[in-house]
Order: structure tokens, then C-alpha cells, then sequence
């Protein structure tokens, strides 16, 4: 182009926006005609980026096909076809001496990239513009746009024939023209997403240019299968997408059958080569490889995790149909699987998965639970150094902290709690001659635990026990849980003499806990559970070791129930436990009822329950007698306001209500009055939630017992106020609990006339038949579950996960020392004792309003008053 004629160009680039717009009508004729009769192809690119870059903002959207693409793009194509004619022609001449060639090649490939690039801008100019896009207004853009991409994708897939040995001395630039002309197919794609057809117009026109479209892509699919496997697969993807959306227009000219061809041989394509990298792996042996991907595990953790969590059960998952679930499982999470079954030998996979540092999204939490299941269940399979390698810490100096596989799988349980209270459901075992029946999460688990347990190597066991009891200490329930399930089938699959060790192990931890924790609570369960699996002569043992008769071993046989003892033992356990705990209580009740002293004498409760409850007919009428007459005993010194205020006395409380509940049938109907009347006052000073859940077995309790009536009048009305006020509590688990508690006692009562009584408003009658019709109270869809679910998990997780992490860094998985009795302040114990001895007067004084008095009564009055006297001349000392 001439020096006059380029001076209006450098100009035109310096003009600002408002110039633009103004000048358009006589600027964009005489720059077309430019474009038109140029032969310099660096001027026409220059000529058409102003234009795209300067003018094209300011058409009128509506006619860009006639004053702009028509007059446009068939010049540009034949400017693009005119270049990679001469770059092919140019190229065999190519070599590194030929500097001139090298130059010249260059120069065409960076020019063919901007006119890629003025294309792109004006498909999103189309795309910025317009919501709805009518495919006639725009006719010419798409086809050349494909055309250009299409000549584009040939070049770079030939390229290595093209450019012979001489490839690296352009290598940068086809990166760049390749990188373009994906970039513009994918806004073209985005444009013809927005695409219409105008029924206004000649159908045939319409039709044709979409065609002609897909037609197109059809033939870049061809070319870019071996290319880049993502971007073949977004391109099929749009094909189907734009088939479908208009396909009442295209069924009659869209060729099917070359679609269906296409198709088919992209994909064997893809089998094949497929197949030829199982060949080349299976002869270079797979393993070479794993070096070299070290620094990628993490990456490929996260690629397991994060295609998990869009397919079910996660909570986090598009909902598709059955049918789609199981086609996506068998074509595409196999080969997962296959990955984890490369991966698992690899050191680096091992630190990525088990890494205890790393805290995962809500979302993740599940498939990482998932996949530590699927390597345990890989494991078995594996040589012993791979098994250690998974199964032990981390123990290599420069790689970070991380867990065992077994305490990685209870850590991730632990997380899956929204999984778990749904509950979701994964695809079960198919049994012989059975339907398959899917699974929930917590069985999917357990199960898979077992039998990796079962294959536990044996020079790995320490760390199973270990694991497993750091979860059974757990402060999550369903975890210690889980752990207790699967030590119970270890006590059932392994020896009889491993079982017996694991007992006298948890039972000395037993006797090491310092007092009431959640810790205490989860041994005590799990040793119960254990010591079912017992062998009889290790049962034998175990009584020698820690003899019944001993107050020692108190702590130990309030956690055991007397049916799994041989009758013979079972009688000489229960007599011995008896003997031991109504010694322990007479010792108390002769003592000065301090409060430091009531966490022995609850163990010792608590022993005295567990034979009531488990004993059967081994617990003779003598024991029963006394175990009931130090109960009544030991329910004359409670008192309101030391139930409100003292968690040791609220415990004792919880003990002697069932203790007492055990005896109902001979219980003196007075002191049922009395038990009945502190429940109602207590009541009403609002108590704990375990101090209300403690009442209930008592309550229900009275269901079998025909109230004799003298007392009638006293225990009916306070009785049908107590189950009023639980029933009306808000507290959901004391709701669902009083609701069954309530409907034993009105099954079994003589007294019906209190049932109604108990039902005081619209709201409790309404709830009591909802729970016996076995009807819900709140109606809720499967979708609002899942979302409520996924709600909750976030707001609960984060506090337990920190109160987690807090209780890791300042204790360890075994239970602390047995620690020193905290004194009570003497001051506090000579308040206490005062206030014990007042509540026993006023007690007896209420009972001689009642009753005449026992003729012992006054001899024993007499002796308390000779040791208030005593007490009252060492105060007179002291002063």
C-alpha cells in the first residue's frame, strides 16, 4: 500500500471512541474497499483489526451481515487459504542455516495468529450485543470461522511432516496459533449456543447454514481426536447439544449417518489408542513411571476426590437418573479405580491421602472416606512392605505428618456425619439367589473394615489395636461405635486367648479412668460387648484377676452384665458384687456424707444397677432386700437444690431412680410418694436434660404397680404432672424418649384416669397420637433433607473439628492417670454435712406427720441428740 494511503491508518488508530461512532458512515466504505484491493497481507490484517477493533462497536447489530461479514470474511478466508498455502510451500525449505525462510515463516504464523484473533473479536462482539441471536443476521461468521479453525487444526496436526526435522524453530508460534483457534471455537460455540432460527425467513437458507455448521464440526472432531481427548469430547458434546435443540428443523437434512460414522470411528480411534498405551505400560512395566509422578499425587488425590463429589451418594451431586449413575460408574469410575490400584505402591500417593494437615471441603469428605476403602480393600493383595507402608505413621524424616490408613478411615468416618444421619445409600453385595440390597454408609464401612482386619497382617497388629482404641475413646459416638463393631469382630474372628487379653487390657484402662468422661463410658460399653466372646475358663480368670468381693474392682463390674457368666460364676459374681456394694453404701450412710465421697459411692450404684438388671434369678431375696433398704436409705438425703446444683449428687440421683424402679413392686408406698413428689418439684426448678432423662424409667416403671389407695390422692396427681411437663419439653431426644415411656405407662396402668390428665393441650395430645399412628410431625421432601443435611454439617462440623484438634494437642488416645481426689473445701463440708442432717430431720418429721412413729425411734433420736450436745461442747472449746 502506498505512504498515502497508509497515513490514514496510523491516524485512525489514534481516534478516540466519539470520533469513531461520528465518522463511520464515510471511514468504514473507503476501509472496505481498502480491505478489498490490498495485497499486502499485513496491511490487510492491519486494515481489518481497525475495523474489528474501532468500528465494528458502533454497526448497527441487526444489519452486520450485510455492511460488514458479507463484504468482510470471504476476502479474509481467501487471505488465510492465500497464507497456509505459501507457510506449506515455504516449509520445505526450512532449516536452521536458512535464516531468511526461518524469518518469513515466522512472520506468516504471528500474522495468522492476529487475523485468528480479529475473528475472535468479532464473534464476541456478536455474543456481547445480542441475548438472542438470529442465525441469518450473522450467516457468513460461522461457517468462516470453522473454515479458518478447521485449516487451522489440519496444519498443526500435520505439522511434523510439514516442518520435517526443523519443527522447534516454530514450535512456539503453532502453540500460539493452536491455543487461537481453540479459543475461537470455543466463543463460537458460546455464540451458537445463543443461535435462533427466524421463521420469517426462507427456511432452506436457515436450515442449510446450520448444516453446514455441524457438518464442519463434524470434520474437526475428526481432526482434533488425537489432538487434545478434552476438547474432542466438548466438541462432540455441542454436536448432540445442537442436534437435539433443533432437530424438528434438521431431521430431514442433517446427513445422520455421517454423524453416527463419525462418531463411531472417533471412538474406536480412542480404543485403540488406548489400547497401544496398555501395550506400550505393560512392556516398560507401569511401575517405571511412578517416579515420575511424585509431585503429581497430590493432584491425582484431588482429581479422585473432586469427580466423587459430583456423583452419588455424595450429598454434593447433580441429580441424575439410576440408569445414568450406573452407565457413568462402569464407563468412567472403573478407571479410577484402576488409577488407585496403579498409584498405591507409590510412597508420594500414600503421604497425599493420608496426610493429616490437610482439611477438606465439606463436599470432599465423603470420597475420601470412599477412597480409603477401596485401598483397604486393595491392601490384602499387596506385599507386606506396601501394607506397612499404608498401615504405620509417618515415619520417613523429610516427609510431612501423617496417619495410618486405620486412623485416616476413622478420622474421614468421623467427618461423614450429614452422610451418615441421612442416611446414603451405596450399592450393596448380590448374594446367592437375592436381589442386591444397597448399603448405608456406616455398613458399606463396617464391612469393609472386618475383612481388612481379617487380613491384617500380624507384625502390623500394634498398630490395629492402637488405632482402634484411639477411636473408641473418640468424643463422636459413631465412631467409638464403629470401632467397638469392628473390635468385636476381631474378639469373634481372632483367638480365644487375643480376646481374653483385649479384655484385661480395656478393663485396666477401666480401673485407670479418673471419674465419669465420655472416654470412661465408650470402655465400659465396649468391655461389656467383649467379654460376651469370652471362652468360660478365661472368664474364670478374669474373675480371679479382679475378684468381685474386692471394692477395688467395683469400677470394673459395673460395666459387665452378670448373663454372660456361666450360671455357677454368675451366682458367685453377683453375690460377691452385692455383698461389696451394700457394705460400700452402709459405709457411706455411717460416715459424714461428704460430696468428695459421692463418686465412690456412685461406681458402687452403678454396680449394685448392673446386678439388678443382669443378675436374673441368681440374685437371691436377701440380696434384693438389702440392695433395696440401702436404696430407700440413700434417697433420704437427696435434697432439691443439691440435685440442681451438684453433678456429683445429679449422677446419684440418676442411679437410685432405676435402682429404686427395679424394687416397685415392694417398694413401701411411701417412699414412692416421696420419690414421686421430689421429681415434680424438681421439675419445675428446670434440671438438667440428663437429670429429666432419669425420671423416665421410674415413671414408666409405675405402669405395672396398682397404687394402693392411701396414697392415691398424693402420687396420682403428681405422677400425671410429671409426664405432663416431659412431654411438653422441646428437647427432641427427651421428647422421643417421654413418648415411649408415657405409652408403656398407659398401657400397663390401672389407673387410666390419669392419661388424659397428662395430655393438658392441644399441642401434646396432637404429638402423642402423631408418634403412635407412626406418623411424622414435619413432612419433608428428599431434596429439603439433603440440603438441611449439608446445611447442618457445616455449621456443626467446624466447632467439633476445632474442639478435635484441641483435645489432640493436649492429651493422648489412652486415658489420664488415676489423679488425687479433689477436697472440698472443709468450710464447704461442714455446710454440707449441716445440710444433709437437716434434710434427715425434716424427713422424719414429715414422716410422723404421716405415721405413728417405730418404737425404736426415740432411742435413736436420743443418740443424735447426745452427739449434737458433743458437737456443740468441742465448738464451745474451740472458742
Amino acid at each position: 500500500m502506498s505512504q498515502e494511503r497508509a497515513a490514514p491508518l496510523e491516524e485512525l488508530r489514534d481516534w478516540p471512541e466519539a470520533q469513531c461512532r461520528r465518522e463511520l458512515p464515510s471511514v468504514l466504505p473507503r476501509l472496505l474497499s481498502m480491505y478489498q484491493h490490498s495485497e499486502n497481507w499485513i496491511e490487510h490484517v492491519e486494515i481489518l483489526k481497525i475495523m474489528v477493533e474501532m468500528f465494528l462497536p458502533h454497526m448497527n447489530h441487526l444489519t452486520l451481515e450485510q455492511t460488514f461479514f458479507s463484504q468482510v470474511l470471504p476476502k479474509t478466508i481467501k487471505l488465510f487459504d492465500d497464507m497456509m498455502c505459501e507457510l506449506t510451500s515455504q516449509a520445505r525449505g526450512l532449516s536452521s542455516q536458512n535464516l531468511e525462510i526461518q524469518n518469513t515463516l515466522r512472520n506468516i504464523l504471528q500474522t495468522m495468529v492476529q487475523v485468528l484473533g480479529a475473528l475472535t473479536g468479532c464473534v464476541q462482539h456478536v455474543c456481547a450485543t445480542q441475548e438472542s441471536i438470529i442465525l441469518e443476521s450473522i450467516q457468513s461468521l460461522p461457517s468462516s470461522v470453522l473454515h479458518v479453525i478447521k485449516s487451522t487444526f489440519v496444519h498443526c496436526k500435520n505439522s511434523e511432516a510439514v516442518y520435517s526435522g526443523c519443527l522447534h524453530l516454530v514450535s512456539d508460534l503453532l502453540q500460539a496459533l493452536f491455543k487461537e483457534a481453540y479459543s475461537l471455537q470455543k466463543q463460537l460455540m458460546e455464540l451458537l449456543d445463543m443461535v435462533c432460527m427466524d421463521p420469517s425467513v426462507d427456511e432452506n437458507d436457515g436450515i442449510l447454514n446450520m448444516v453446514i455448521v455441524i457438518h464442519t464440526l463434524l470434520d474437526i472432531c475428526s481432526i482434533i481426536s488425537s489432538m487434545d481427548q478434552a476438547f474432542h469430547a466438548n466438541t462432540w458434546k455441542f454436536i448432540i447439544k445442537q442436534s437435539l435443540k433443533h432437530q424438528s428443523a434438521l431431521k430431514n437434512r442433517l446427513k445422520h449417518k455421517d454423524v453416527i460414522t463419525s462418531l463411531c470411528e472417533d471412538i474406536l480411534s480412542s480404543f485403540h489408542s488406548c489400547l497401544q498405551l496398555a501395550e506400550q505400560m505393560t512392556q516398560s512395566n507401569v511401575q517405571e513411571f511412578l517416579p515420575f509422578l511424585s509431585d503429581s499425587c497430590g493432584t491425582l488425590h484431588q482429581l479422585y476426590l473432586q469427580i466423587h463429589s459430583k456423583f452419588p451418594p455424595s450429598l454434593y451431586a447433580a441429580s441424575i437418573s439410576k440408569a445414568q449413575q450406573e452407565e457413568i460408574a462402569g464407563a468412567f469410575l472403573v478407571t479410577l479405580d484402576t488409577l488407585v490400584s496403579q498409584l498405591i505402591t507409590a510412597q508420594p500417593f500414600a503421604q497425599a491421602v493420608l496426610d493429616n494437615k490437610s482439611d477438606l471441603p465439606c463436599e470432599l469428605q465423603l470420597p475420601q472416606c470412599l477412597l480409603l476403602v477401596v485401598v483397604m480393600e486393595k491392601l490384602p493383595s499387596q506385599p507386606e512392605d506396601v501394607q506397612a507402608l499404608w498401615c504405620t505413621e509417618g515415619q520417613v524424616p523429610e516427609a510431612a505428618a501423617r496417619r495410618s490408613l486405620l486412623k485416616a478411615i476413622f478420622h474421614s468416618f468421623e467427618q461423614c456425619s450429614g452422610e451418615l444421619s441421612l442416611p446414603v445409600h451405596l450399592q450393596g453385595v448380590q448374594r446367592k439367589g437375592k436381589p442386591e440390597v444397597a448399603v448405608t454408609l456406616y455398613q458399606h464401612v463396617c464391612v469393609h473394615l472386618c475383612a481388612f482386619i481379617a487380613s491384617f497382617h500380624p507384625s502390623l497388629f500394634p498398630e490395629l489395636d492402637a488405632a482402634l482404641l484411639n477411636a473408641v475413646l473418640s468424643a463422636n459416638l459413631i465412631t467409638s461405635l464403629l470401632a467397638m463393631d469392628a473390635w468385636c469382630f476381631l474378639a469373634r474372628y481372632g483367638t480365644a486367648e487375643l480376646c481374653a487379653y483385649h479384655v484385661t487390657i480395656v478393663a485396666h484402662l477401666i480401673k485407670s479412668c479418673p471419674g465419669e468422661c465420655h472416654q470412661f463410658i465408650n470402655l465400659s460399653v465396649l468391655l461389656k460387648r467383649l467379654f460376651f466372646f469370652m471362652a468360660p475358663p478365661h472368664q474364670v480368670e478374669f474373675v480371679q484377676k479382679f475378684p468381685p468381693k474386692e471394692a477395688e474392682n467395683v469400677p470394673v463390674w459395673q460395666c459387665i452384665s452378670f448373663q454372660a457368666l456361666s450360671t455357677d460364676l454368675r451366682r458367685q459374681a453377683v453375690r460377691e458384687v452385692a455383698t461389696v456394694g451394700v457394705a460400700e453404701c452402709k459405709k457411706w450412710l455411717g460416715s459424714s456424707h461428704t460430696l468428695g465421697e459421692l463418686s465412690s459411692l456412685n461406681i458402687v450404684l452403678s454396680a449394685l444397677l448392673a446386678v439388678c438388671n443382669s443378675a436374673g434369678e441368681t440374685l437371691d431375696i436377701g440380696q434384693q432386700t438389702a440392695i433395696m433398704e440401702v436404696g430407700s436409705q440413700l434417697w433420704a438425703f437427696l435434697n432439691i437444690k443439691q440435685v440442681i446444683d451438684q453433678p456429683c449428687v445429679q449422677q446419684t440421683f440418676s442411679l437410685l431412680l432405676p435402682l429404686l424402679g427395679f424394687f416397685i413392686q415392694t417398694l413401701d408406698p411411701q417412699l414412692i410418694s416421696q420419690v414421686v413428689t421430689l421429681q415434680t418439684s424438681l421439675l419445675k426448678s428446670e434440671p438438667p436434660d440428663h437429670v429429666r432423662l432419669a425420671m423416665l424409667d421410674f415413671v414408666s416403671s409405675l405402669g405395672k404397680l396398682f397404687i394402693p389407695q392411701a396414697v392415691q390422692d398424693k402420687i396420682l396427681p403428681s405422677l400425671s404432672c410429671i409426664l405432663g411437663l416431659l412431654l411438653a419439653d422441646r428437647n427432641w431426644l427427651l421428647e422421643q424418649h417421654t413418648l415411649e415411656a408415657f405409652t408403656q405407662f398407659a398401657e400397663g396402668t390401672n389407673h387410666e384416669e390419669i392419661v388424659p390428665q397428662c395430655l393438658s393441650s392441644e399441642e401434646t395430645r396432637n404429638k402423642v397420637v402423631s408418634f403412635l399412628e407412626k406418623t411424622r410431625f414435619v413432612e419433608e421432601t428428599e431434596a429439603a433433607k439433603v440440603e438441611r443435611v449439608k446445611q447442618e454439617k457445616d455449621i456443626f462440623w467446624e466447632p467439633f473439628a476445632n474442639m478435635t484438634a484441641e483435645a489432640a494437642k493436649g492429651s493422648s488416645s489412652e486415658p489420664c492417670a488415676k489423679r488425687a481426689r479433689q477436697e472440698v473445701p472443709l468450710e464447704e463440708e461442714h455446710r454440707e454435712a449441716l445440710r444433709v442432717a437437716a434434710g434427715a430431720l425434716q424427713t422424719t418429721e414429715s414422716l410422723l406427720q404421716k405415721a405413728p412413729a417405730p418404737a425404736w425411734l426415740l432411742v435413736e433420736v436420743e443418740t443424735l441428740q447426745e452427739r449434737i450436745e458433743k458437737v456443740k461442747r468441742m465448738l464451745q472449746g474451740e472458742t
